[in-house]
Order: C-alpha cells, then sequence, then structure tokens
C-alpha cells in the first residue's frame, strides 16, 4: 500500500499565511494530514523555522537534515521509534517527540551535535519507563535547558554526571530487552496483517465464484427474491467484522496504529463506494409520460412553459435563470417564439440573458390529448365605478349591424 505523501498542493495549501509561495516560508502546519513518510520539506522550504507535523502516521525522521534555519519542530504522536537525521537542523530549539515509539534511548546521543537545543519532549514514550532515563538523557545531553517541560536544575546535572556510567549500562541493557519485545510485535503484527489479507482473499473468491456462468441464472433469481435481504445481510457481517476488529485486544505499536488507521481508511472507501453506486443506481427523470403528458418535475434546471394556445413545453436549461424575470415573446418578422430568460448570476455580473428562438411550432393531436386552456381562466372586466366620477370612462353604446331582416324596435327596452 502506498503512503501518503506530502505534495506541493497540500503546502501550498497550507501556506495561504505566506500568499501561497513556499520558497519563502517560515512556518507551516501540516499536523493531522495521515503522512506516512517526511520529505520534499527540505528542498521546497529552506527557510522553515517553525515545522508542525503533529498526529500523522510518520515511522521516521529523515530529510529536514538540510532545514538550517529550523528552531521548533513538532512531531508529536507519530511512529517514530528512532531519534536520527537531525545533525544538520543547526538552529534547533525546541524538539516535541511526545507520544511516538521511541526505545532506543541512545539514540539521542546524536542530538549532541544541536547545540542550541534547549527544550526536549519524551513523554509518552517507552523509554520515559526505563530505570535511570532522566539522568541518562540530562547527563547526555549538556546543552539541554529542560526535559518534559521540567526545568533541569544545576544540581540535577552534577549528580547525574556522577552516576553516569552505572545509568548508561543500566540503559543498555533494558533498551536490548525492549528492542527483543518490539521484534516479538512485529512478528506478530505481520501474522495478523497475512491473515486478514488471506481471509479477505477467500471473501473475493467466494464473490467470485458466485458470479460464475454456472451461477448466475441463480444469483438473477436470488436478486429477483430481494436484494433488500442481501444487503441487509452484508451489513450484519460488517458490524460483525467490526465488533470482532474493535474488540481484539492487540498492543499499541507502530503497527496496530497502522492497522487501525487502513481498516477506518478501507471502511470509509467502501462506504463512498455505496453511496456512489447509489446515486448510478437511480432511475432518469420522467418528463412526459407514455400518453404525452408534460409531468412537473420538482428538481432544479427544469422548467416548464405554458405557450400559445395552453400547449406545454418543457426542456432543460445548462445553468440557473431567473423564471421570475424572464419574458417570451412572438417575433414579428420571423413568426418564432423567443425566450429571453436572465441567468441566476447575473446580479453580481453585468447583466445577461440567455435566449432560446424555438423555430419548429409544438403540435398536439386534440383529439387525443386535453389541456386547460390557462388563458381564459380570469375574463377581463371593463374597469367602471373605480375612482372618482368625473374621472370614469363614459360607456359608449355601439349599435351594432346585424343581418337585414333585423327591426330595432325602440319601445322595447334593451336586454342588458
Amino acid at each position: 500500500v502506498g503512503w501518503k505523501q506530502i505534495t506541493e498542493d497540500l503546502v501550498r495549501r497550507r501556506a495561504e499565511h505566506n500568499n501561497c509561495e513556499i520558497f519563502s516560508l517560515e512556518e507551516i502546519s501540516l499536523h493531522q494530514q495521515e503522512i506516512e513518510k517526511l520529505e520534499y520539506l527540505d528542498k521546497w522550504c529552506r527557510d522553515l523555522k517553525i515545522l508542525y507535523l503533529q498526529n500523522n502516521l510518520i515511522p521516521k525522521l529523515e530529510n529536514v537534515g538540510k532545514l538550517k534555519k529550523l528552531e521548533y519542530l513538532n512531531v508529536a504522536l507519530n511512529n517514530i521509534e528512532k531519534i536520527e537525521n537531525l545533525e544538520g537542523c543547526e538552529e534547533l530549539k525546541k524538539l516535541d517527540l511526545t507520544a511516538n515509539f521511541i526505545g532506543e534511548l541512545s539514540s539521542i546521543e546524536t542530538l549532541k551535535y544541536n547545540i542550541h537545543l534547549k527544550e526536549l519532549f519524551l513523554v509518552g514514550n517507552p523509554c520515559t519507563e526505563f530505570e535511570g532515563y532522566r539522568q541518562f538523557v540530562v547527563a547526555t545531553l549538556h546543552q539541554l535547558k529542560c526535559l518534559d517541560s521540567k526545568e533541569i536544575e544545576r544540581s540535577e546535572r552534577i549528580q547525574a554526571l556522577q552516576n553516569y556510567p552505572e545509568v548508561k549500562q543500566k540503559i543498555r541493557e533494558q533498551e536490548q530487552a525492549y528492542l527483543l519485545k518490539r521484534a516479538r510485535e512485529k512478528e506478530e503484527a505481520q501474522r495478523r496483517m497475512q491473515e486478514r489479507k488471506e481471509k479477505k482473499q477467500n471473501q473475493m473468491e467466494s464473490e467470485h465464484g458466485f458470479n460464475s456462468p454456472d451461477s448466475l441464472q441463480d444469483k438473477e433469481n436470488h436478486q429477483a427474491e430481494g436484494d433488500g435481504e442481501q444487503e441487509m445481510w452484508r451489513t450484519v457481517e460488517d458490524d460483525e467484522e467490526d465488533r470482532r476488529f474493535w474488540e481484539e485486544l492487540t498492543p499499541y505499536t507502530p503497527e496496530s496504529r497502522l492497522e487501525t488507521h487502513r481498516y477506518i481508511e478501507e471502511k470509509r472507501r467502501a462506504k463512498d463506494n455505496i453511496r456512489e453506486s447509489k446515486k448510478r443506481e437511480k432511475s432518469p427523470w420522467t418528463l412526459v409520460t407514455a400518453e404525452g403528458k408534460v409531468l412537473n418535475v420538482n428538481v432544479p434546471k427544469y422548467i416548464n412553459l405554458l405557450l400559445v394556445k395552453g400547449k406545454p413545453f418543457q426542456f432543460v436549461l445548462p445553468e440557473e435563470v431567473k423564471p421570475d424575470s424572464s419574458s417570451a415573446k412572438r417575433s414579428q418578422t420571423t413568426g418564432h417564439l423567443v425566450v429571453s430568460m436572465p441567468k441566476g448570476w447575473a446580479a453580481f455580473k453585468a447583466s445577461r440573458t440567455t435566449s432560446y428562438i424555438f423555430v419548429e411550432k409544438l403540435e398536439v393531436d386534440p383529439s387525443k390529448y386535453s389541456f386547460p386552456d390557462v388563458t381564459k381562466i380570469i375574463q377581463e372586466k371593463e374597469r367602471t365605478g373605480q375612482g372618482p366620477v368625473s374621472l370614469q370612462p363614459k360607456r359608449i353604446t355601439e349599435t351594432k349591424k346585424s343581418n337585414v331582416d333585423f327591426e330595432n324596435n325602440e319601445d322595447v327596452p334593451p336586454l342588458i
């Protein structure tokens, strides 16, 4: 499995405070990025003074030796087991290695070359449980002023130097015992990983057998009987696997920490794949029924229009528009219907409209389909009886001409 790398894009995104310029970057925070290898920073960011890399999956200190101006390095909560490759960090003043897996306490001797180192944090590492741990560190690093947030007194250093040979011997013995223990833990982790790999391979083979030509008909019948039941069975199986994984007693090691991360990432990808497959399985929208009836689909980018003579027409727009500000007009020169719709983002930019010209007329056979004529729902009425009497329009009675046989009798009152 490939590791998650430190990419240039990631560094630029985390360098917003420096206008995304990385060559002149002096401080950067790359914590909680699931980084599994420390690289490239010594080439891209030579002027770094402060580097935050806590809570990642970094197993080794490397590729930071060329950061000559680095003053503070925070690699807490990683998988580091040994202090190394920091001799080139000439200006290093503060080093935070809290909650790692450092068991080779003698590796701190490489920090002798960092003459400006004043603060060191090793809390939460296996080496802090060694007998004589603090005395060994104090006597080894003469330039150190503070260890694990506790200031080093002059008297403490004098006493540590007096007992240094004895303490050093004890540290060597405990270190060897720890390295043997780590070797067994690595073998156990390798065995557990192999078992998981074989189990997963068997599951894939069983699924492949279920997809074989001999069982293809059975699979179709099974799916026809109920995919919901199969999905429920898979959910129960996943829940059982989760329960076994989280309830299994395992030592807290770099391998178990990495295995937990891989398991969570695998489950997350599986859920994302299921979610994406469900999105792809959605049936397409039905815009017009088989009988020719246009449906009102309440989704973005679908617009229903009632055109001339009450004939409905539905079409898809490539982007959002403002229907309240839209207009439909018949061209007096060509007879085409021109629909103008302002774009939805026109309020933020210059006014622009999207026009659609319909050359072909929409024809519907009235003998098969009937649509209400919404243009005749409300009848126009004469605006009489409104406002002052002097401003009311005068009613003009016109005598309509009719056929020749008609006689107008003045004695007969009008019907209206």
